[in-house]
């Protein structure tokens, strides 16, 4: 049996009184008999742990056993003085203790007299009848094996093939009998109903469920970083639940909602790729030491309606070095002249940078135009490079301009300066979430990347891509091919939906890129893009907004006059 670390010894002064078995780090499950004594003195020593010391525990929670041989509620719930850096029992799904066809053979880990190391006996059900809705039966696999005696009570009865838990030891049987009873796990959950979320459902296949367990037993074995909620959105099916809104505390609990509370035909495709997911991990390099964050000379391009004329656009371009801005140009500009205008003044920007430092185009531009594909406008008349290939290039929101805003985004990225990645909050395509919740996660400490799977002009998602902007989200990202060109469709973000692809592969991607690092990393995906037919990067766009890379966009150094002529 794989996960042997989760059989318990349980001593009751001094004495072995019974056995028990690890559901949590710090929970173990045992008979209420078994702890009967428990005013002498309660320890739990994990006997596969050679050398480890007893681990006082006490009694959080029984199934109101009155102290009869017959009476039902044998179960009590300990909880141990510290967690356990063991990998807790694995639970089976409902009914699967006895087999279709044939009986599955059972195993009992006990410690009775003269064996306090423990000892195995091994069982099968009679069968699937409950006696007095509270036991199975059990009898001894092959004639002369090692009865049920005293020390058996509160041991797990796992399944041979898988090691899974389908119940514990209540009973032996008469002397010289070598049979006894079994509490299953769904009479269990009736006297602890927090266990109910650690059984998994019947739609999981063995071997999945094994595999599943085996990644996250290896993963937190090999200390392996990863956020679990990351983790979970990236596999899970839109129809599949949100996580919850305090998020997963380990791997751990993340894989038990997979296995507990997914259920129905596309949950085995779920355990799949979180598993999968989990197991790249594993393949994915050492990140070396990073580089010191980019100190960005940004070119700040300006883009407004003019309001003399749909055909008209205010422009001012100006330029960012040693703390300063520099303005170079601004005017109203024709749209047929807007490219050309840009590309000038772009390049009149470059000799206010000082020589050699990270240069950063950024568009700000109104909400209406942040689609606009400003990434793809050649960067000169004799050279057709589109802009985002040959620099970092960012868009944001010239509303976000105002002062507010600029003092909740610095906090913000003061927090982000230490995140090691870019953490994708996703909305997808399907059923996505209230705004009014959507701006609560945003606000969150953690928060730092909103990622869409559909463009801005989608009306399902607009309110949505309006609060990031607002809460506001640091860094927003999406493709502007979006799902369905980005109209609304009637598409529910399953199999061939082009924008749960993208977050797929962003996710992915960003995993562990510092959010001070986009540009640059967005950078390289454009080129990769420009370079490969259907690549899905193509037309990501990044609004990326991080105000100290910025002077007060009303310091008295800007524009003088007005650009309107």
């Amino acid at each position: 049996m794989n996960s042997a670390e989760w059989h318990a010894r349980i001593e009751c002064g001094g004495e072995v009184a019974g056995a028990g078995f690890l559901v949590s780090p710090s929970k173990v499950l045992t008979c209420a008999h078994v702890v009967r004594r428990q005013s002498a003195g309660l320890t739990v020593t994990f006997t596969e742990r050679p050398g480890s010391p007893a681990v006082p525990a006490r009694v959080v929670a029984h199934g109101g056993w009155a102290g009869g041989d017959t009476d039902p509620g044998d179960l009590a719930v300990l909880e141990l003085d510290r967690e356990m850096p063991i990998a807790p029992a694995a639970l089976a799904p409902v009914d699967t203790a006895h087999g279709v066809t044939a009986p599955r053979k059972l195993v009992v880990y006990g410690f009775p007299v003269g064996f306090d190391e423990g000892t195995l006996a091994e069982y099968r059900i009679t069968a699937p009848q409950l006696i007095n809705r509270e036991w199975i039966q059990l009898e001894a696999w092959q004639p002369g094996g090692q009865p049920l005696a005293p020390g058996f009570s509160g041991s797990a009865v796992t399944l041979v093939d898988t090691g899974e838990v389908v119940g514990m030891v209540t009973a032996q049987g008469a002397p010289g009998v070598s049979n006894g009873r079994m509490m299953p796990t769904e009479v269990m959950v009736r006297y602890w109903p927090d266990l109910e979320g650690l059984v998994p459902t019947a739609d999981h296949a063995a071997a999945d469920r094994a595999r599943l367990r085996g990644l996250v037993e290896r993963a937190v074995r090999a200390g392996v970083e990863c956020d679990p909620v990351r983790l979970y959105t990236a596999a899970a099916d839109p129809f599949d639940p949100l996580p919850p809104e305090e998020g997963f505390d380990s791997l751990w609990s993340a894989a038990l909602f997979v296995l507990c509370e997914l259920d129905g035909p596309g949950a085995a495709g779920t355990v799949a790729r979180f598993a999968d997911r989990l197991e790249a991990l594993f393949r994915a390099p050492v990140p070396a030491e990073p580089e010191a964050a980019p100190d960005w000379s940004p070119i700040l391009v300006e883009l407004a309606h003019s309001g003399a004329g749909d055909d008209l656009v205010r422009v001012e371009v100006s330029a960012y070095s040693g703390g300063h801005r520099h303005p170079v140009d601004s005017d109203t500009v024709p749209q047929p002249r807007l490219r050309a205008y840009v590309q000038d003044r772009i390049e009149a920007a470059f000799r206010c940078l000082t020589p050699g430092a990270d240069e950063l185009i950024a568009f700000a531009l109104p909400r209406d135009w942040l689609d606009w594909p400003v990434d793809r406008w050649e960067s000169a008349p004799d050279d057709d490079t589109p802009l985002g290939c040959l620099y970092p290039l960012v868009v944001t929101d010239h509303a976000r301009r105002k002062t507010s805003t600029r003092h909740v985004l610095t906090r913000a990225w003061k927090r982000l300066d230490s995140s090691p990645g870019a953490r994708v909050y996703r909305v997808e395509c399907a059923g996505p979430e209230e705004p009014g919740r959507l701006r609560m996660r945003l606000r969150r400490a953690d928060a730092c990347l909103a990622g869409f799977a559909t463009a801005p002009a989608a009306a399902r998602t607009r309110p949505h891509f309006d609060t990031s902007l607002t809460a506001p989200a640091p860094v927003i990202m999406w493709s502007r091919g979006g799902c369905g060109g980005g109209q609304d469709t009637d598409c529910e973000g399953a199999g061939g939906c082009t924008g749960k692809s993208f977050l797929d592969e962003l996710d992915a991607h960003v995993a562990h890129v510092p959010p001070a690092e986009l540009p640059r990393h967005v950078l390289a995906l454009r080129e990769e893009a420009d370079a490969e037919d259907g690549h899905w990067a193509r037309d990501i766009q990044l609004l990326w907004d991080d105000p100290r890379c910025f002077t007060d966009p009303h310091d008295s150094t800007a524009h003088v006059r007005s650009p309107v002529t």
